[in-house]
């Protein structure tokens, strides 16, 4: 029976080794710097969801005022392109 909850043990414990990887691989895939990968961390060490939340929250924003940024050039070049098909239309 110990052997079984040694087993399971190491299983828990692998499974955190492998969790915190993949948690970091996440934030840097969304675009996270190493600062704030750092700051999520030391949250995390410190029992600080709620600061973890507010941080991701935070990057979060920044990633779609970006993305409305992108929109609005995206919608300029829309429109300088109607244009001009417009002006040859009318040559």
């Amino acid at each position: 029976m110990s052997e079984y909850r040694e087993g399971a043990r190491a299983s828990s414990e692998q499974r955190k080794a492998v969790f915190k990887p993949a948690v970091i691989q996440n934030l840097e895939d969304a675009g996270c710097d190493k600062q704030t990968v750092e700051q999520f961390i030391k949250l995390e060490k410190a029992g600080e969801k709620q600061g973890q939340l507010r941080l991701l929250e935070r990057h979060r924003r920044s990633l779609l005022d970006n993305v409305h940024k992108k929109q609005k050039q995206i919608d300029c070049l829309d429109y300088l392109v109607y244009q001009m098909k417009k002006g040859r239309e009318n040559e």
